[in-house]
């Protein structure tokens, strides 16, 4: 019943910049941790981020000091600002959304970044 879609994927340059958001809906939905995960082809997919309620946060190692995740509370919806781009980011972007034990997942957004 929790309905999770992303957006803002598309063509980045390296060393720029791209600004991906997780919108979750449902009714009375209340979203725990929230999380970025990605997959390269040929990759497992991987956690980049997370946050939960309360803004503690935890990064990947290959993306810290890059990117940022944030979140709005009130709109179920996180964020995330990617700086610094590189060409090993490209991938589909997965968002996931908890809520007690179960977590629901969006369809992906795809990240190319040139070189």
């Amino acid at each position: 019943q929790v309905h999770v879609v992303e957006s803002g994927g598309g063509l980045g340059q390296a060393g720029g910049s791209l600004r991906l958001s997780c919108a979750a809906s449902g009714n009375r939905a209340r979203i725990n941790e929230m999380a970025w995960y990605r997959q390269a082809p040929g990759k497992q997919r991987e956690l980049v981020a997370r946050i939960t309620t309360g803004g503690i946060t935890n990064y990947a190692d290959s993306v810290k000091g890059r990117f940022t995740i944030s979140r709005d509370n009130a709109k179920n919806t996180m964020y995330l600002q990617m700086d610094s781009l590189k060409p090993e980011d490209t991938a589909v972007y997965y968002c996931g959304a908890t809520m007690g034990f179960n977590i629901y997942w969006g369809k992906g957004t795809l990240v190319t970044v040139s070189s």
